[in-house]
C-alpha cells in the first residue's frame, strides 16, 4: 500500500457509554468502505474490533482496536474503544492520538455516565467532537429528549445536523439540515443512500433547524457573522467551511444520526468524516516537550521533518509477542528504521511496519506523518514512549491515565507462584498502565489498584490465561498503630543461670507519650554507672525491637519517648544480649500501665458527584464513620470533602457505584492517624488474639 499524505488522512476515535453502539458503528463504517463483506455482531463474537477471547466472552470491548479503510480518496483510521468505565485508560490513550472524537449516544438511553466522562476527556485534550446518535431504529427511542439532554449537559453549542423522519422500528430516513435534503437508506445494504427533496411534512422543522445551524456556525467566525448579517443566511459551502473550522476550535458540536446495525446513516457519516473532520494538518501541530530543558515545543505534521512517533498502546499476542501501536507525528516510519527512545536513550531498530484492521496486520513500506500503525518486538519501548531520529530531543506529552482507586490485595493460590505473579503483573501493566501494583512491605501484601471490579476481574483472568498463574483476593490489612496515653515506669530484669556463665540484665524504663506523628526517641538518664555505658546501645536496641510488634494487637508502637534511668548489672554475667532482653521486658511492663490505645489511619476523601446524589453520599460517608468537612461546586458537579477511616474505604467504592449508578468519582490520600473508637479497637484486638 502506498504511503498516505497527511492531508488525505482522517483519524477518528469512536467513544461512548457501554452499549451505545461503538463497535457496531465501527463495523458498519468498515463494511460501507468495503473493508469487510458482511456485518459482524457482538452476540456472534465476530466483529472486527472485539476479537480477543475475553471480549468475545464478556460481549464488551475491553481493548482499543484499529480499523482503516478508504473513502473518497481519503484514508480513515478508526479507533474503537471500550465503553465500560473500568477500561477508560484505553479511551484516553486512543483519544490522545485521534484528531476527531465521535461520542455515540443511544437514543433509547440518552446521556449516560460514560457520555459525561468522555466529554471531560475531550475538554482535557481539546479535541474536535461530534455526537453520533445510534439505534434510532430501535423501540422506545426519543430523538428530541436526547438532543435536549445533550444541550442541557454540554451547552447550546451542541447542534443537530440531522433528524429522523421515521423514528423507531422501521426507521430508514433522515432529514439533513446541512444539505437540506432527505436521505433515504435501504436497510442492510451498502451504497443504498438516495437523496431527494424534503417532503412538506418535514420541511418546516427542517427550515427551523437549518436556521439554528446557520446562526450557530455564524457565531463561530467574525467573517461568517458579517456574511450572515448581510445575506440572512450562509451557503452550504460556507457552512461546511465554518463547521470544519469551529470543530477545531471547539466552538461547535454537531449531532448526526445513525442506525449502524442496519447501515442507516453510515454512508453519509463517511462523507462527513472526509468533508468536515480535520486532517492532521488542519488539526494543527502537536504539543511536545524538549527533554533537554523541559520546554514545550510544537511538532508540525511534516513528512519531510525529523521522525517523531508516539506509542499509545502496547499489547502482546500469542506467537507474535509484544506489539506497539503508534502514531507518526513528524517524518516517517519504515522497516529497518533506527530510532532512539527519547525517554531512555535506548536504540530501537524497527522490524516490519504494519497498518491494522482488527487483528489483521497489513505490512507497509512506510507510514507518513499523521498516520497510525503498528510495529512488533521493540526491545524496551512501551506505552507513552516517543521514538525519534537520533539527535531529536522532543517527546510527545504523555497520556495521563485515570487514577485507579479500588485497592485489592491478591495472593497466589499455589505457594511459590509469587515470582510468576510479579512478572505477569509487570507485563500486563505494560499493556494497561491504568492499573498500579504496590507491595506492602509491612504486611507482605501485593496490592492492585484498578478502575473497578470488572477491571480487576479482567486482570486476574489475563494472569491465568497468559501466564498460567491463579490468584485469589484477600482482605487488605490496615496498618493500625499503638501508642500510650500517660507516662509510666517499669523494671525489666532478665536473669538466667544454667551452669557456667549466666545471663543478667536489669533496667528501669520510663515511657512518655509524644505528640502525634513525632515518632519514637530513646534517651538515657542513667547515673552512677548502675547500667554501664557499653550496655546502653543494647537497651536502645531492645526497645526499638519491642516497638515493632506492639502489645495490644501486634502493631508498631509510635509517638513515645523511652528513658532508661536505673538498673543494675553483674560483673560476670551481664551482657548486651541480657540487657536487650531486659529492655524489652521493661517496655512491655511499662506499656501495659500507660493506658495504651489503638490508632487508625484516616484518609482525606474528595467525591465528585452530580448534586442529586450528594445527600445519599454524605449519609453513606457518615455511616462509615467519616466526617464531612465541607462542599464545593465545580461546573455541574458537587465536590464533597471528608475524612474517612482507611478500613471504610474498602467498601466505599462499591457503595458509591451503587448509589450513583457510577456517575460519581473520588480520590483519596493519607491524612493522619487518630484514636480508634473503643468498639472498633476491641474488635481489632480480639481478632488478633484469635
Amino acid at each position: 500500500m502506498q504511503a498516505v499524505q497527511p492531508d488525505q488522512l482522517r483519524n477518528i476515535v469512536i467513544t461512548g457509554h457501554a452499549g451505545s453502539g461503538k463497535t457496531i458503528l465501527a463495523e458498519s463504517l468498515a463494511l460501507t468502505m468495503g473493508v469487510i463483506n458482511r456485518l459482524g455482531t457482538i452476540d456472534e463474537g465476530n466483529t472486527l474490533s472485539d476479537y480477543s477471547l475475553d471480549e468475545i466472552q464478556r460481549k464488551h470491548s475491553l481493548n482499543t482496536s484499529l480499523v482503516h479503510g478508504f473513502w473518497n480518496d481519503c484514508k480513515i483510521n478508526i479507533i474503537d474503544t471500550p465503553g465500560l468505565l473500568d477500561f477508560h485508560g484505553d479511551v484516553k490513550s486512543a483519544m490522545r492520538v485521534a484528531d476527531t472524537v465521535m461520542i455515540t449516544v443511544n437514543t433509547a438511553s440518552g446521556v449516560e455516565v460514560g457520555t459525561d466522562t468522555i466529554w471531560e476527556y475531550t475538554k482535557e485534550y481539546y479535541k474536535p467532537t461530534l455526537f453520533i446518535l445510534t439505534k434510532l431504529d430501535a423501540d422506545r427511542t426519543n430523538f428530541n429528549s436526547t438532543i435536549q439532554a445533550l444541550q442541557d449537559h454540554f451547552g447550546h453549542l451542541v447542534t443537530p445536523i440531522q433528524f429522523p423522519a421515521d423514528e423507531g422500528l422501521g426507521h430508514h430516513t433522515l432529514i439533513d439540515v446541512l444539505l437540506m435534503k432527505q436521505l433515504e437508506f435501504n436497510p442492510d445494504k451498502t451504497g443504498g443512500m438516495s437523496i431527494s427533496d424534503i417532503p412538506d411534512s418535514h420541511l418546516k422543522r427542517a427550515e427551523e433547524l437549518h436556521q439554528q445551524l446557520v446562526e450557530a456556525v455564524a457565531e463561530t467566525d467574525e467573517a461568517l457573522m458579517t456574511r450572515f448579517f448581510e445575506e440572512g443566511t450562509l451557503t452550504e459551502e460556507e457552512l461546511r467551511t465554518g463547521i470544519k473550522s469551529a470543530l477545531v476550535t471547539r466552538t461547535f458540536f454537531p449531532v448526526f444520526c445513525t442506525s449502524p446495525l442496519h447501515l442507516i446513516g453510515t454512508e453519509r457519516l463517511l462523507n462527513v468524516i472526509v468533508n468536515l473532520c480535520p486532517s492532521p494538518i488542519e488539526r494543527g501541530p502537536e504539543h511536545a516537550i524538549c527533554t533537554i530543558d523541559e520546554t514545550k515545543s510544537l511538532i508540525q505534521p511534516n513528512p519531510e521533518g525529523p521522525t517523531i512517533a508516539f506509542i499509545f498502546k502496547t499489547m502482546s499476542e500469542p506467537r507474535v509477542g509484544e506489539i506497539s501501536y503508534l502514531r507518526v507525528y513528524s517524518g516517517h516510519l519504515e522497516t529497518g528504521h533506527e530510532l532512539i527512545d527519547v525517554q531512555t536513550g535506548q536504540l530501537e531498530k524497527l522490524g516490519q511496519v504494519y497498518t491494522i484492521i482488527g487483528q489483521k496486520k497489513n505490512p507497509v513500506d512506510k507510514l507518513l506523518a499523521g498516520d497510525i500503525g503498528m510495529v512488533v518486538k521493540l526491545k524496551d519501548a512501551h506505552t507513552n514512549d516517543t521514538l525519534a531520529d537520533k539527535g531529536t530531543s522532543c517527546r510527545i506529552s504523555p497520556i495521563i491515565f485515570p487514577l485507579p482507586m479500588l485497592a485489592t490485595a491478591i495472593m497466589p493460590v499455589t505457594q511459590g507462584d509469587e515470582e510468576k505473579i510479579s512478572a505477569g503483573l509487570h507485563h500486563l501493566h505494560e499493556e494497561d498502565p491504568s492499573f498500579t501494583i504496590e507491595h506492602d512491605v509491612e504486611f507482605n501484601q501485593t496490592i492492585l489498584k484498578t478502575l473497578g471490579e470488572t477491571h480487576l476481574d479482567t486482570i486476574i483472568s489475563r494472569l491465568q490465561a497468559k501466564f498460567n498463574v491463579k490468584v485469589e483476593i484477600s482482605p487488605i490489612k490496615i496498618p493500625y498503630r499503638e501508642t500510650i496515653r500517660i507516662a509510666s515506669s517499669a523494671q525489666g530484669k532478665y536473669k538466667k543461670q544454667s551452669g557456667g556463665k549466666g545471663q543478667y540484665g536489669d533496667v528501669w524504663v520510663k515511657l512518655e507519650p509524644r505528640a502525634r506523628d513525632t515518632g519514637f526517641i530513646f534517651a538515657s538518664e542513667v547515673v552512677g554507672g548502675v547500667v554501664p555505658t557499653r550496655y546502653l546501645p543494647a537497651v536502645e536496641k531492645g526497645l526499638r525491637e519491642a516497638i515493632i510488634n506492639g502489645i495490644l494487637a501486634g502493631y508498631p508502637v509510635v509517638d513515645l519517648k523511652a528513658i532508661a534511668y536505673d538498673g543494675s548489672f553483674h560483673p560476670v554475667d551481664s551482657s548486651e544480649f541480657a540487657f536487650k532482653i531486659a529492655a524489652s521486658m521493661a517496655f512491655k511492663n511499662a506499656f501495659d500501665q500507660a493506658k495504651p490505645f489503638l490508632l487508625e489511619p484516616i484518609f482525606s476523601l474528595n467525591v465528585y458527584a452530580p448534586e442529586q446524589y450528594t445527600g445519599e453520599i454524605v449519609g453513606d460517608i457518615s455511616s462509615k464513620r467519616g466526617k464531612i468537612l465541607g462542599m464545593d461546586s465545580d461546573v455541574r458537579m458537587q465536590i464533597i470533602h471528608a475524612l474517612i477511616p482507611q478500613s471504610s474505604l474498602t467498601t466505599f467504592h462499591h457503595a458509591l457505584t451503587r448509589l450513583t449508578q457510577s456517575r460519581a468519582r473520588y480520590s483519596y490520600t493519607f491524612s493522619h492517624y487518630e484514636e480508634a473508637p473503643p468498639d472498633v479497637a476491641q474488635q481489632i484486638i480480639a481478632a488478633k488474639k484469635t
